[in-house]
């Protein structure tokens, strides 16, 4: 089986004991075997054939790895603990491993040490920063966020001081 067609699988909604985790479903190792041997751990999920994201595979330890369902992704599909999903994943070919806001990317186009910046980082950092920019609903609170994120790296010489950066965004509202 080839990680670049839909490899579907059922599991089951479950939820953590912990502070950094909670909702999620768990992979088959047979599944999760096909992706990370290929060197992916970001893939897109697709969720009762109805609802794809993308997410990455995350280890829970003894070669066992789970996708985390956050609240939005419940919610949307009426997903409560214990239901029963139907999933799919396919490798994810995208440049960040996930999208990448208009409204941000016209900035970097425009402007080139904010682009330098942002593409200096590590990709967790930038998927962390293309997390933030893409969460208001209107492309003006985009387009506020984008500008914040990238004086915050022009600020700090590339770096992400994230106490600092929610402290930014806080005073941008």
């Amino acid at each position: 089986m080839s990680a670049d067609s839909p490899i579907p699988f059922t599991s089951i909604l479950d939820r953590f004991d912990s502070n950094l985790w909670a909702f999620h479903i768990l992979v088959p190792e047979a599944v999760s075997k096909i992706f990370l041997d290929q060197g992916n751990a970001r893939v897109v999920c697709t969720l009762n054939d109805t609802l794809s994201f993308q997410c990455a595979l995350m280890p829970k330890g003894e070669g066992v790895y789970f996708i985390n369902i956050n609240k939005k992704i419940r919610d949307e599909l009426k997903l409560k603990l214990g239901m029963q999903v139907q999933a799919s994943l396919v490798r994810d070919d995208s440049t960040y491993g996930l999208p990448m806001p208009e409204e941000l990317r016209e900035l970097l186009e425009l402007d080139e040490e904010g682009d330098r910046l942002f593409h200096a980082l590590t990709p967790g950092k930038q998927r962390n920063l293309l997390y933030i920019a893409g969460q208001p609903k209107t492309s003006d609170k985009r387009i506020e966020r984008a500008l914040v994120l990238v004086e915050h790296l022009k600020a700090n010489g590339g770096k992400i001081d994230f106490k600092q950066l929610y402290h930014d965004l806080k005073a941008n509202k």
